[in-house]
């Protein structure tokens, strides 16, 4: 063992720290991490381990630990333990000679798709069959670190701003939140549902804390086999009471996005820089239209209710061409085409306070001002023809003093699908659950 040291004795190195010991040639040093590659050649071997932080290359030249490495499989997990050598041809300058090799595990069996290339050539359905083993490649994980720091971000922003995190429950009594499908299960033999969203409990809960966000999963049985839909994605909720309107949800919507941005920019610049991913800049105001404006722009008939795809790519490219901004706001649907609990304008209640972000062209956010007063959610289900009965649970807390407020929830895949400019969200999605997929 190099200087006497033994593996207990030593603490582990990263592979990002190894550069660091370029100063220190003849100190002995411990990786731990899985065989990344193996590179034989006449003399020697080069073993390059990869860890959660990068790759570090140890140098084999030793017959009885040549012998050993023919038996390590790429993938095995190992712990080396080795000499600290300056090479400037060596990545980062340093490399590890002299090794000792300790297997932590059985030698792995040889991957199904190699994860030493820099770029992953399987298709889609290869890759989410085999996700266990190609989450591992550099690129993979990379698309992960982008979505983890805009988590970070999204919780820092809200919390400096007062905000409390809540955790609402998946298995819920009624399927009434939307006209979306939802899953059926049985609960201790009498019919429950996976939760659409948090929506109602987050407005019950503002009722509570004030101001309130989660991060969770959300189910949609929506029969869709698209490159933008998912059976269960991963969804930032944000509801906040004493508002004015709709137009200060859109101002904590801003703050939260670039929240997002500022996080991945300080925590995740090396996983940008191997996706080469454009982060936006956040615009201190972000260029908002109304929905009929929005028509316009799109050219589109001014009955439409809704958005199309073709339309919001239309808006995306106008903002970029007016306003130099990726993102745009638009405000304003039709109160009778958005969710029962969205509040008209008062000005004119054919137009509702509900808004969507449009980013790059897709929409990402959606948003509104909520009803507030238990009359006016008994009055709206009365005029769409639903009955009180099934909302009594979420619609009573209105009776209780529940104030003005309003909210939003960002979906974290589309999110990350547009930062890095994927083709399909299933290529953002760590395990996607969709119309075909229920394992891995």
């Amino acid at each position: 063992m190099p200087n006497g040291m033994s593996a207990e004795a030593l603490p582990r190195t990263l592979a990002a720290d190894v550069p660091s010991y370029v100063e220190k040639s003849g100190e002995a040093v411990r990786i731990s991490g899985w065989i990344h590659r193996r590179r034989r050649l006449s003399a020697l071997t080069f073993v390059v381990i990869r860890d959660r932080t990068g790759l570090a290359q140890v140098v084999v030249r030793d017959p009885a630990t040549l012998e050993q490495i023919e038996t390590l499989g790429e993938e095995t997990t190992v712990d080396v333990v080795g000499t600290v050598s300056a090479n400037p041809k060596a990545p980062g300058g340093v490399e590890i000679v002299d090794p000792v090799f300790s297997a932590l595990s059985d030698p792995a069996e040889t991957p199904p798709i190699e994860l030493w290339r820099p770029k992953l050539t399987a298709g889609l359905p290869a890759m989410l069959d085999h996700a266990q083993v190609t989450l591992r490649h550099p690129l993979q994980q990379a698309k992960w670190q982008i979505a983890a720091a805009s988590l970070r971000g999204f919780r820092a922003t809200l919390d400096a701003q007062g905000f409390t995190e809540v955790h609402s429950p998946k298995l819920v009594e009624s399927a009434t939140e939307s006209g979306a499908n939802v899953f059926a299960v049985d609960y201790f033999g009498r019919p429950a549902y996976l939760a659409q969203s948090p929506q109602f409990y987050k407005q019950v809960l503002v009722g509570i804390f004030e101001r309130v966000y989660e991060v969770g999963p959300v189910f949609r049985a929506e029969p869709h086999d698209t490159v933008r839909h998912l059976a269960e994605y991963v969804s930032l909720d944000v509801e906040f009471g004493f508002i004015q309107d709709h137009f200060e949800v859109i101002g904590v919507l801003r703050d939260v996005v670039a929240g997002m941005v500022t996080a991945i920019r300080s925590d995740a610049p090396a996983a940008v820089e191997l996706l080469g991913a454009d982060i936006p800049d956040v615009p201190e105001e972000i260029p908002i239209l109304h929905f009929r404006e929005a028509l316009e722009i799109a050219g589109a008939p001014a009955d439409e209710p809704d958005l199309a795809p073709a339309h919001e790519r239309a808006i995306g490219e106008w903002g970029q061409r007016e306003h130099g901004s990726d993102f745009v706001v638009v405000h304003g649907y039709p109160t009778a085409h958005r969710a029962f609990y969205s509040h008209p304008d008062p000005d004119d209640p054919h137009w509702s306070r509900a808004f969507d972000l449009i980013f790059r062209g897709v929409e990402l956010v959606s948003g509104a001002q909520r009803l507030h007063r238990y009359a006016d959610y008994v009055r709206v289900l009365g005029e769409r023809g639903l009955p009180v009965e099934p909302f009594a649970g979420y619609i009573d807390a209105f009776r209780y003093g529940v104030p003005p407020h309003g909210g939003f929830a960002i979906g974290l895949e589309r999110w990350t699908g547009r930062l890095v400019e994927a083709d399909n969200i299933r290529e953002v999605t760590l395990f996607p659950r969709d119309l075909h997929r229920l394992a891995p």
